[in-house]
C-alpha cells in the first residue's frame, strides 16, 4: 500500500528535506510550488511530484518504487487537486527520460531539449491553439509572413518602430502580446495599448500569446530575471515551441525582434533564438532600436520615468494613446504600484 503524503510548505524542515531528495536526480525546488506530494518509507523521502498552479514539476522517484505504479498515483493525486481548483488544462516539466512516463498517463508531448521535456493534459491543446490562431488569420500560403513576440510594459515608441519596420518589410506581422500577468501593466491594458498604436496598419494582426509562449509554462525565469542553469534550456524550449509549433504551422519565415543593449536575458534569449530558427529554416531579423536623446527607448525607461512622474520626457517615449493612458487614473494607480517595485520589460 502506497501512502502519499502531502508536504508543510510553510515548514522549513520538510521543505529542506524535499530539497535535499530532488538534489539526488541533479533537479532544484522551485519556489513558486504551491502543493507537493511525497512518498515516505522509514520515514525518508523516497517519491515526490509537486505543482505550481496548473504546471506539475520537481517529479522524482527512487529506483526502488519503479514499475510500482507510482507515477500514476502521484500524477492522479496532484491532477484531481487542479479539478478542485477547476483547472482543467496542466503541463507537465520532465526529465526527457521521463517521457514515456507520462505518456502513459494521458500527456501529449509539446516540445523537449536535451533536458527538459514540457507535455499537456486536458481540455485545452497546443495544436487546438494553433487551429483557433488560423481562424483569425487571414494568410495567403505564398505570402512572406512575420512573427513579433512582445510584452510592452507598457507600449512605447520603440515598439511601434519595431512593428512598422516588420509591416513595410512583410506582407503580414502577427503580434503576439505576452498573456501572462506578471508585468506592472495588466495584459488587458497591454494588449488593447498595442492595438490602438498599430491600428494604422492594415496587415497586422495583434492577439494574445497563449499560454505557450513566453509563459510560466515555456519560460519561468523570464518573469523571475532569474539566471540559474535551468535559464538556457527554458530558452531553448520557448524558441523551439515558437519556431516547432506557431512559424511552421502557422507559415511564418521570420521573427522580428528588437537589439538588446540593456538586458542580458533577452541578449541571450535572441542568441539562443537564431540557433533554434536555424534547425528550421526560419529567419531571425534583429533591428536596431529607436534612440531618442542617445538612449534607446525602452518599456524600463519609460517605467522609470512614469515612476519619477517625468510627465514631459515620457510623453516622447510613447504614442499619444500610451500617454493618455499613463495619464489617466489607473495609469497614475499603476504608477504608484510601480514606486514600490520592479518589474520585468
Amino acid at each position: 500500500m502506497i501512502n502519499i503524503e502531502t508536504l508543510n510548505l510553510n515548514s522549513n524542515y520538510q521543505k529542506n528535506e524535499l530539497k535535499d531528495f530532488l538534489k539526488k536526480f541533479d533537479l532544484t525546488f522551485d519556489d513558486s510550488i504551491d502543493y507537493s506530494l511525497v512518498i515516505r518509507k522509514d520515514e525518508e523521502i523516497i517519491a515526490t511530484a509537486s505543482k505550481s498552479k496548473n504546471i506539475i514539476k520537481c517529479f522524482a522517484i527512487d529506483d526502488s518504487l519503479r514499475g510500482e505504479g507510482v507515477t500514476n498515483t502521484l500524477v492522479t493525486t496532484l491532477l484531481n487537486k487542479s479539478f478542485d481548483e477547476g483547472v482543467f488544462h496542466n503541463f507537465v516539466f520532465t526529465k526527457p527520460l521521463n517521457e514515456d512516463i507520462f505518456k502513459g498517463v494521458g500527456f501529449k508531448s509539446i516540445s523537449k531539449t536535451d533536458k527538459v521535456a514540457l507535455l499537456e493534459i486536458g481540455m485545452n491543446s497546443i495544436d487546438k491553439t494553433i487551429d483557433k490562431i488560423k481562424t483569425q488569420l487571414n494568410w495567403q500560403e505564398n505570402k512572406n509572413n512575420g512573427l513579433l513576440i512582445m510584452n510592452c510594459n507598457p507600449f512605447t515608441l520603440g515598439h511601434q518602430f519595431l512593428i512598422e519596420y516588420a509591416s513595410e518589410k512583410m506582407d503580414n506581422i502577427l503580434i503576439l502580446v505576452v498573456e501572462e500577468d506578471k508585468s506592472s501593466f495588466p495584459f488587458n491594458d497591454r494588449i488593447e495599448l498595442v492595438r490602438k498604436g498599430t491600428s494604422h496598419l492594415s496587415n497586422v494582426t495583434v492577439l494574445p500569446s497563449t499560454e505557450y509562449v513566453i509563459s510560466s509554462a515555456t519560460f519561468p525565469n523570464y518573469f523571475l530575471r532569474k539566471e540559474d542553469d535551468s535559464l538556457l534550456e527554458f530558452m531553448k524550449l520557448d524558441t523551439l515551441i515558437t519556431a516547432e509549433h506557431f512559424c511552421s504551422k502557422l507559415n511564418i519565415n521570420t521573427r522580428f525582434v528588437g537589439e538588446e543593449p540593456y538586458c542580458r536575458i533577452t541578449q541571450k534569449y535572441n542568441e539562443t533564438m537564431i540557433e533554434t530558427f536555424k534547425n528550421f529554416n526560419l529567419n531571425v531579423s534583429i533591428i536596431p532600436r529607436k534612440v531618442m536623446g542617445e538612449k534607446a527607448i525602452s518599456a524600463s525607461r519609460v517605467r522609470e520615468l512614469l515612476k519619477n512622474n517625468e510627465l514631459e520626457e515620457l510623453k516622447t517615449l510613447v504614442p499619444q494613446s500610451t500617454f493618455e493612458y499613463l495619464n489617466s487614473e489607473k495609469g497614475k494607480e499603476i504608477a504608484e504600484r510601480i514606486k514600490h517595485s520592479d518589474s520585468v520589460h
